[in-house]
């Protein structure tokens, strides 16, 4: 008989982070903080009833546009994005159909623009946590959508590539979202890319473990976060990821970055917001942001 390995020890920082997002999801729904508990939920953690209700709601993808977010909530494009990528996550772990994912599927195609983006009239590097900008906002859409059984080479997956793969990368934060929209893709294109980007990420670490959007600014959980993402899926394949990191480094910068944002926890079991606009949105899906990154690797 084959013993099975021990469970990962559970996180209380994780722990107490879920803690905070079950209370939230009772006033308001977010589509990181549902994405950030069901995935804490396959790991074990306690989410209680929480989901239970949200479940429903997201199961409906037609009735979505029905939700009116707080005051200061962005663009309904970018929240059904949010649903669809938290239906993903659900479908993933079989708490939702996929013929669910396949209705969200179709109203993320609808708002797909002619040059294949999606939010193309946010400026690149404009990624908040409740407002993400349009190379972030295209990796979720994209992501979803080939979750939901879409192929690389569908007409309107292409077109997004196509689109990623003309821009520049000139910020950390279009540095951060390319990396992760380019995943471990490896045509020519996707790796000049991912060396520039690589490199304005490497050099963006600050020695608190934090990254921020700009040389100026104190390191923030939300750029911390996209950062530990993009390199625990780099870690997968380090290779991808040679032409900055060795292997051991892009570790040690994983680990650094997952132990500021465990630094950064408030007493309540959220995270700070960037700033005073949308607060309370801001904090759930910046929280929801911060288990993600936790839960990686």
């Amino acid at each position: 008989m084959t013993s099975q390995a021990p469970a990962a020890p559970l996180s209380p920082v994780v722990a107490k982070g879920a803690a905070y997002l079950r209370q939230e999801l009772t006033k308001s729904r977010n589509g990181d903080a549902i994405r950030a508990l069901l995935e804490a939920g396959a790991r074990g953690y306690e989410v209680g009833t929480a989901l239970d209700e949200t479940l429903n709601f997201l199961k409906a993808p037609a009735a979505w546009d029905q939700y009116k977010p707080p005051a200061g909530a962005v663009d309904p494009r970018l929240v059904r994005i949010q649903f669809a990528s938290a239906l993903a996550v659900a479908e993933r772990h079989g708490k939702a159909a996929s013929t669910d994912l396949a209705v969200a599927a179709k109203l993320l195609v609808a708002d797909q623009s002619a040059d294949g983006s999606w939010l193309p009239d946010q400026a690149l590097g404009a990624d908040t946590p409740e407002s993400y900008g349009a190379v972030l906002a295209t990796w979720s859409a994209r992501t979803a959508l080939i979750a939901s059984g879409m192929q690389p080479d569908t007409f309107t997956i292409v077109q997004a590539d196509r689109w990623l793969r003309g821009l520049t990368v000139e910020t950390v934060a279009d540095a951060l979202a390319m990396l992760l929209a380019l995943d471990l893709t490896g045509d020519v294109m996707a790796e000049g890319l991912r060396r520039t980007a690589l490199s304005l990420v490497r050099a963006a670490q600050r020695p608190s473990g934090g990254w921020s959007a700009d040389a100026e600014s104190a390191p923030q959980i939300f750029e911390t976060a996209l950062a530990v993402l993009a390199l625990c899926a780099l870690n997968v394949e380090p290779r991808t990821a040679r032409s900055t990191y060795r292997p051991e480094e892009l570790l040690a910068a994983i680990a650094k970055g997952k132990a500021f944002i465990e630094s950064q926890q408030r007493p309540d079991g959220s995270w700070p917001e960037s700033s005073g606009k949308a607060a309370d949105l801001q904090r759930m899906s910046i929280t929801g942001w911060a288990l993600l990154a936790l839960l990686a690797g």
